[in-house]
This record gives C-alpha cells, sequence and structure tokens, in this order.
C-alpha cells in the first residue's frame, strides 16, 4: 500500500496509458507548441492540469452524484463543451494565410485554452469518479491524504508527458517552418479533429 492507495504501480501505468490517448487536451497541447514554441506548450501543459485538478476533486467533492441526478445539468455543461471544440475547430478551418492564430502566441492565453478545454468535458467527473475506487482500499483507505496522492500523481505524470511531448513537437516543428504550407494543412488538419471531438462529445451518450 502507499498512502492507502491499492496497487500503486498499476495506477501509475493507467494513468499514462490515458494520457497517451488522443483527445482533445493532446491537440491543444500540440497546437500550443507549434504556435507559440516550448513556452506555449508548457502553457498548455499547466492548463491540463489545472483543469484536471479541478475536475479531479469535483468527482471526489461528489459532484458527479448531483450531476447523476440532474441529468438536465449534465447535459447542458456537455452540449457548452462540444460547442466550444466545434467552434474553435471552426475557426482553425477557417483561417487564411496572413490571419491573426485562432491560439494566440503567449503562454497566458495557452493555459486559458487547454484549461477551458479540459474543463467543459464533464464527462472527465464521471470518469474520475469511476476511477478512483479501482485503487481504493477501504481498509487501509488514508481519506483526504489518499486522494491527494492520486492527485499529485496525476499532476506529476501529466507534467512529464506535456515536457516530453512539447520537446517532441517543437522539435518536428522547427522542421516545418521552411515549408509553411505544411503548418497551414497541419492546422487545418487540427480543426477538423477539434469538430470531430465537439461533435463525439455532444452525441455521447
Amino acid at each position: 500500500m502507499f498512502f492507502g492507495i491499492s496497487d500503486y504501480g498499476s495506477f501509475v501505468a493507467a494513468i499514462v496509458l490515458f494520457l497517451a490517448i488522443p483527445g482533445p487536451g493532446n491537440l491543444a497541447l500540440i497546437t500550443s507548441t507549434g504556435k507559440g514554441g516550448i513556452a506555449g506548450g508548457l502553457g498548455a501543459t499547466f492548463g491540463v492540469i489545472a483543469g484536471d485538478q479541478v475536475l479531479m476533486w469535483m468527482a471526489v467533492a461528489g459532484v458527479a452524484t448531483v450531476l447523476a441526478t440532474y441529468p438536465a445539468a449534465f447535459v447542458a455543461v456537455q452540449w457548452v463543451g462540444a460547442l466550444y471544440l466545434a467552434w474553435l475547430g471552426w475557426m482553425m478551418l477557417m483561417a487564411k494565410p496572413g490571419d491573426a492564430p485562432v491560439l494566440n502566441i503567449r503562454p497566458r492565453q495557452y493555459f486559458q485554452q487547454a484549461l477551458a478545454i479540459t474543463l467543459l468535458n464533464p464527462k472527465a467527473i464521471v470518469f474520475y469518479m469511476a476511477f478512483f475506487p479501482l485503487f481504493v482500499d477501504p481498509s487501509v483507505h488514508q481519506g483526504w491524504v489518499s486522494f491527494a496522492v492520486m492527485a499529485a500523481t496525476i499532476a506529476f505524470l501529466t507534467f512529464l508527458y506535456g515536457l516530453g511531448m512539447t520537446l517532441l513537437t517543437f522539435h518536428l516543428a522547427s522542421r516545418m517552418r521552411a515549408n509553411p504550407r505544411i503548418g497551414r494543412w497541419l492546422e487545418k488538419l487540427a480543426g477538423i479533429f477539434l469538430i470531430g471531438f465537439g461533435v463525439k462529445l455532444a452525441i455521447s451518450k
């Protein structure tokens, strides 16, 4: 047992696996690095971490139960998140050469962008509510301390993952700067994926 967490190694492995699954957070991280370099990527990384921490502690506090009790609230937040992702994707699709970037090249805005994308995924609350009990043994659980260690572990692993993705993306982006057309096509592709994530969030049950 590690601070009342059952099978801490499996807990870490599961988080690493979930981090690698393609999603809006990963896309925000890659896009931010491509637009704002390492500073932009790190800003997005901290935005994802902050959003995840908010959702995790909301789950721990039982917000998922409230959302399950009042489905209309869940659906409303779900649609807000879907519309936001679709709007962001549409802006990227419609961007023309010379237009101001959809994601401004300043770390503070990258942080806000990634934070918003993370917070506007209400299903993350339900996911954490279902995920945490898998690694909790009531006989040795240490209450808030155990949850705090879980949250800190997720934040640390997310930072390492975000740093690695930022450095890799920055390295690849530096090779493509000589051909701006590639960058524009990648932006269009990112926009399509964002719209797809928004649609998936809207129609998922």
